[in-house]
């Protein structure tokens, strides 16, 4: 299942969502394709999504969700990379 988390998250002058998987990363690369996000949002584990594409993402299918819903099911997932992984 593809999840949104809302757009809480500000960068470059915009508000931001997170975009996940909680079953595979190749479910999420193919949503992301058929509905316009370029490969350079994809971060790790998850695709950085701007605001204005909330809604059409939603309507594509997308489950909203909170951000802790989406982050506890991402790591039950095990796509979950870890902070200690992202720096590295």
């Amino acid at each position: 299942m593809i999840l949104l988390d809302p757009p809480l998250w500000p960068r470059h002058g915009r508000m931001w969502s997170h975009l996940v998987s909680d079953s595979s990363l190749a479910e999420l690369h193919a949503f992301a394709a058929r509905t316009g996000i370029p490969e350079r949002a994809f971060d790790l584990d998850h695709y950085d999504v701007p605001d204005r594409m909330h809604d059409e993402l939603v309507a594509a299918g997308a489950v909203p969700v909170d951000s802790r819903e989406l982050i506890r099911r991402l790591r039950a997932s095990g796509l979950r990379v870890p902070a200690r992984e992202r720096r590295a």
